[in-house]
């Protein structure tokens, strides 16, 4: 469910001449009992509230004058946001002939008195702010409006901004539709609001709100992400006659990113949260090999030798801050077991918070095999809003790949790549696809649902150059298919080196002919560029092969150099 929390202003939006219909507060009762979080966001004075409204009670929280005080129907806490307005700026208002109301934090009053006011206020030397409700004028201290009262409830509430609609109709608005991941104007909303809204009703004030939660209930607002550019996040452009941007929706869409090794999956995905980390949305990586080690805002949990912990991973996603959970310190074959001891947790907390917005699981093959199926039925249900990173789409669970909205496929091999994912979920094969494969920084896009042919992408690439954790690398678990595997000429060996300090323990020990036919064939540098994505290394490895130093045991010592001297792992 990408909407946990529905935010509403009172007078000209749930209320008309001052009452709320009581078709209005059913339709607020079944929003509320679809799991949701409701609040109240008013310029009016609470007490006022409580005397026009008698169902406060139906609302989590409710945010009085403007932004400035905080109230919880349910346990009738008040919070004060703001100052309570100067008496000297009290008394000069009076002597000045204007006619107000004072609140906790609000000065209330009615146009023209603004001019007034401002003089007033420019006398004063005051830090005041004036905020219009149509023939309505508040004063407020400057930085508190709708939205910062709407973020405090949110906070409180432990939910996120990309969460919440908001549904309004007069200036002070504004801020609280801007704020919100789909902001919506009711029909009688100012001409200017309507313009700024993502979404405008047919319907005046409840009628208008009514129509709103009915697209809440019946599809969660699906109808409305081809309107909501602001939020969502591109992930390319589609290289037709158009040049169209290409974006996905947080906490809705399931992506496939599947391609070889080395054919720029992880570099892909890593564009794709770099911009999600910058618009503010949460993602929670499943990370088995290492390879989204240290990116950047993320707070990694588990390591190289370090299970990660499920109750941090839990404390950390109730959190706005992201994480990356490291699957290198637990055994290989037991990493599908401890991804789906954590999955219920990570959705429970999806459920709660709405958080996180991006689940990306990397080795999705191997997390989600075949055999995997959801051990609850509520599982499903919160499936969606998912990064699936493979290798081989085709030994990904069904029940996995049954979510995908978007396919990404990258490298040479991009059109067989389509071809596995449609086979594996029973859906028609992708028709038309590009007479060229993908060049790098391109992939094939596929929008599943809408039946089209898969279009050439280029996708967005990382501003920051990601740091993979370099023991990871010396001390961790590779695949089977990352690792390395000393053979020989005749195949008589089956050395797997998992990590680097395998590497150089296993090359030390074969015979020299064994090792020799590596070298000849250029394994030791191919190996270094295409799994562990190390340039330099593999340079370094391409000089040693070039060379073919006359003993052999000078060969292996300057190898082991090489690694040494950028592994501080096997020193």
């Amino acid at each position: 469910m990408r909407y946990l929390a529905f935010a509403a202003d009172y007078d000209g939006t749930l209320a008309t001449d001052g009452a709320v219909k009581d078709a209005t507060v059913r339709a607020l009762e079944d929003l509320k009992a679809s799991g949701r979080r409701l609040l109240l966001v008013t310029g009016r004075h609470l007490m006022d509230l409580r005397l026009a409204f008698r169902n406060l009670e139906l609302f989590d929280r409710v945010v009085a004058e403007n932004g400035a005080v905080l109230y919880n129907p349910a346990s009738r806490e008040e919070r004060v946001l703001a100052e309570a307005p100067k008496k000297e700026f009290l008394d000069a208002l009076r002597a000045a002939g204007v006619k107000f109301e004072v609140g906790r934090a609000i000065v209330s009053s009615w146009t023209p008195a603004e001019t007034t006011i401002l003089e007033v206020i420019k006398r004063l030397g005051l830090d005041c702010q004036l905020i219009f409700n149509k023939g309505a004028v508040m004063v407020l201290p400057s930085g508190i409006n709708k939205a910062t009262g709407l973020r405090a409830g949110l906070e409180d509430l432990r939910l996120s901004l990309h969460n919440v609609v908001a549904i309004g109709d007069a200036e002070n608005d504004h801020a609280l539709l801007s704020l919100s991941e789909c902001g919506v104007a009711v029909a009688n909303a100012l001409p200017a609001l309507q313009q700024t809204a993502d979404v405008v009703t047919k319907g005046d004030c409840g009628a208008g709100v009514l129509e709103l939660i009915e697209q809440l209930l019946k599809d969660d607002l699906r109808a409305y992400d081809h309107r909501l550019a602001r939020s969502t996040i591109a992930i390319g452009v589609e290289q037709g006659a158009k040049r169209s941007e290409a974006r996905i929706v947080p906490n809705r869409d399931t992506v496939l990113v599947a391609g070889a090794s080395a054919s720029g999956k992880s570099s892909a995905v890593a564009g794709i949260l770099e911009a999600t980390e910058q618009c503010g949305y949460q993602f929670c990586v499943i990370d088995p090999e290492g390879d989204f080690e240290g990116f950047a805002g993320a707070i990694p949990i588990g390591g190289p030798t370090e299970r990660p912990d499920a109750d941090l991973v839990e404390t950390v996603l109730k959190s706005p801050r992201s994480l990356v959970v490291n699957l290198m310190g637990v055994p290989l074959a037991e990493r599908p077991g401890t991804f789906a001891a954590l999955l219920p947790r990570i959705l429970a907390t999806r459920a709660e918070t709405g958080r996180p917005h991006w689940l990306v699981i990397d080795e999705a093959h191997h997390l989600l095999p075949t055999t995997w199926a959801p051990v609850s039925s509520a599982i499903p249900q919160e499936l969606g809003g998912m990064i699936l990173i493979t290798v081989h789409p085709e030994r990904v669970s069904r029940a996995a790949l049954a979510f995908v909205d978007v396919a990404v496929a990258l490298g040479k091999d991009a059109g067989e790549t389509m071809t596995a994912f449609a086979r594996a979920t029973h859906i028609a094969e992708p028709r038309e696809l590009p007479a060229k494969p993908p060049e790098p920084g391109q992939a094939l896009l596929w929008r599943v649902r809408r039946r089209a042919p898969p279009t050439l992408l280029q996708t967005v690439r990382a501003k920051s150059e990601r740091r993979r954790h370099k023991r990871n690398y010396a001390q961790g678990e590779l695949s089977p298919e990352q690792s390395f595997y000393f053979r020989g000429p005749d195949g008589r060996l089956n050395l797997r080196a998992h990590n680097l300090l395998t590497f150089l323990q296993l090359g030390e020990g074969v015979d020299e002919e064994t090792w020799l036919f590596h070298l000849r064939r250029g394994d030791f540098s191919q190996w270094f560029e295409s799994v562990i994505k190390d340039e330099e290394l593999a340079l370094s490895a391409r000089e040693i092969e070039r060379t073919r130093p006359a003993r052999v045991a000078e060969g292996r010592r300057k190898l082991r150099e090489a690694v040494e001297s950028r592994y501080t792992g096997p020193a």
